[in-house]
Formats: C-alpha cells, structure tokens, sequence
C-alpha cells in the first residue's frame, strides 16, 4: 500500500475496548493511524500494541461495534463502538487497499491455465501441423507419390482434357524428359490442351504442360524454360507439401496414417492449380537452371511475360549466348515437330 494512501489518515484517533487475549480484561484504550500500523495506547498513553494495517481482520463484518483482530489471532480484539464511525471507515477503506493488492493464487492459477491453453492452442494450430506435414515429407515413399500425383492428374482432367496422344508425340515427350530431367526423382510428360497457366510438377514426378507452349514457337527452348522454371518451383517448395498445406493437418494425419487422401481433399488442390499462375523464380535461380541443363535463357525471356529488369537479366546473363558454343540441341526436328502435332492442333 502506498505511503501516500496513509497520510490523510495519520492523525486519526478514536476511544475503543481492547483485550490481549480472551482471557484479559477488556481496556479503554485510544487508537490512533500510524505509518504502517495501527497504535493502541491505554489512557495513560501507555503503548500497549502496534497492529500492522496489512494484518487486520474483522471479526463481525458490516455489524457495530465494529471489531477487529490481528490475522491468526481473533483471541486478541479491538472493539470500536458505532460512534466511532470515522475511524471504522477508515480501517474498512485501509483494508480494502491491501486486499487490492494482495495477490490472488485463484486468479493467478487462472491466468496459468489460461496461459497454457493458449501455448496448447498455438502449437496445435501453428506448430504441430507444420511438424506432422514435415514428418509426412519424410516417410511419404516415392510410390505414393507417383499415386497421389496420378489421382491429381484426374481431377485436372476435368479442366484440362484428357492428355494429348498425337502419332509419335509420347516418343517425342520421353526424348523431352529425357533431355531435361530432374535433379531429384523422375519426370514424366504429358501434354494437356487447356486449364493451365504455365507447366505444372505435380507429387510423384508428373509435368502437365500446356499445348500452347509447344504449338505457338518455332523452337523448343521456351517450352525447355517453362520446364527448367517448373523444376525449380518444385525445389523450392515441394508439391506434395502445397498439396498437404492446403488440405490441412486432419488430411496429413490421414495421410500418415492411413496411406490415402480422400477425393474430396484431392478435387479441391486439383482446383486450386488449374489456370493459376505460378510464382516467378528469381533471375539468378532461373540462370543457374538454364546452365545446369545446358539451356538458352534468350528464347525464354524473350517470349515469358516477365518484368523488363528480369528479362534484360537473363537476356544478359545468359549462359549460351552467341559467342558461346551453342548447348546440346533439346530436340531433334522431327521430334520436335511431332510434338508440335501432338493435340493434332
């Protein structure tokens, strides 16, 4: 309790009966507000007690005479009569301030629980999920994979199209993947004529690519950059990690422990990859993709619709410009203009 709560009341007196003990004679004594404490005096101003404010309880609340007795030891009373009301007022408001600031061990075994269910909270919702789909990452073998991409690959269909089988255009997307295969896992082709925004990796290894990368240019190149640019989206964020992301830690969990995803879960990311665009890749990512699969970045830019500062970059940087030798060829002609025909487009 602050000192300054206690000075106002510093020269408050009041007549009362006090006894030691219940055994003790009752005396008339004057009672006055100290520092901390009250001082009870006989009539001979003779100190008998000092009592500490913080420690007084009374023994008949909201009753007169009001009467009041050191904590732990009611045997020990100081009895103030109705006409003393100033005083019984000012011991009631004292006593209020310090039970104010008194510690409350309900309250506090609340605001402890409160704590803990809100850590609980965080770390199911924030947490634990990220942690299961990690884990799920991990263990996930390669087969389901290929599984869980496949499933995909029919609920795009339904925006996409079955996949495009033109004469000699399967022989022609293996000499594709052939040409431009993944540094991780495996890859395999397949080209749709609608419903995508740019070449989509999928779980498992598929490459969705759209008919109108290799029906609208001359040269295989930019579709060989889109490739390059699918790769290293897949690199940076694994398919299946979006996919679980999506479908939440009930799916993952699922997942995990069952080896399935239900349909449901699979239509609805199949929804959110149709005709969506994929984020950019850095610059000096995608450059450092056209070197290490012997690339032409200047077909690519040229064509991508890009920021002018990012094209001018792999413009420039290009690991195969003109007075380089020229890399390894993607395809040969007649593969690549039997891929061309592969929606009979």
């Amino acid at each position: 309790m602050a000192t300054t709560a206690l000075t106002k009341y510093q020269r408050l007196e009041a007549a009362g009966l006090w006894r030691a003990d219940e055994s003790a004679q009752r005396l008339d004594v004057i009672v006055s507000v100290g520092e901390a404490t009250l001082t009870i005096t006989d009539l001979r101003d003779r100190v008998q007690t000092h009592w500490s404010i913080a420690a007084i309880a009374r023994a008949n609340p909201g009753q007169r005479p009001a009467i009041y007795h050191p904590d732990g030891d009611p045997g020990e009373t100081l009895e103030l009569p109705e006409d003393e009301a100033e005083m019984i007022a000012t011991i009631e408001t004292l006593r209020s301030a310090v039970a104010r600031q008194r510690p409350r061990p309900g309250r506090l075994r609340l605001i402890g629980v409160l704590a803990v269910l809100a850590a609980v909270i965080v770390l199911a919702t924030v947490w634990l999920p990220g942690v299961v789909r990690d884990h799920a990452l991990r263990v996930v073998p390669a087969v389901k994979r290929a599984e869980i991409g496949q499933a995909l690959v029919g609920h795009l269909h339904r925006a996409t199209g079955p996949a495009c089988r033109g004469p000699g255009g399967r022989v022609a997307l293996a000499a594709l993947a052939r040409r431009l295969p993944p540094r991780r896992g495996s890859a395999r082709f397949t080209v749709v004529r609608s419903g995508l925004a740019d070449v989509l990796r999928l779980p498992g290894g598929t490459m969705m690519i759209p008919a109108r990368l290799v029906e609208a240019y001359e040269e295989p190149d930019v579709v060989a950059g889109h490739v390059i640019a699918a790769y290293l989206r897949a690199e940076a964020r694994d398919p299946l990690e979006r996919l679980l992301a999506d479908a939440g830690p009930i799916a993952t969990l699922r997942l995990l422990t069952t080896g399935h995803l239900i349909d449901e879960t699979l239509r609805a990311h199949a929804e959110t990859l149709v005709d969506t665009r994929r984020e950019a890749t850095p610059g000096d990512a995608m450059l450092d993709g056209f070197k290490h699969w012997q690339v032409r970045a200047t077909p690519f830019a040229t064509e991508h619709d890009m920021p002018v500062a990012t094209r001018s970059a792999l413009v420039d940087g290009d690991p195969f410009a003109p007075a380089v030798p020229p890399p390894p060829p993607i395809l040969r002609d007649g593969d690549w203009l039997r891929l061309q025909g592969i929606c009979g487009g």
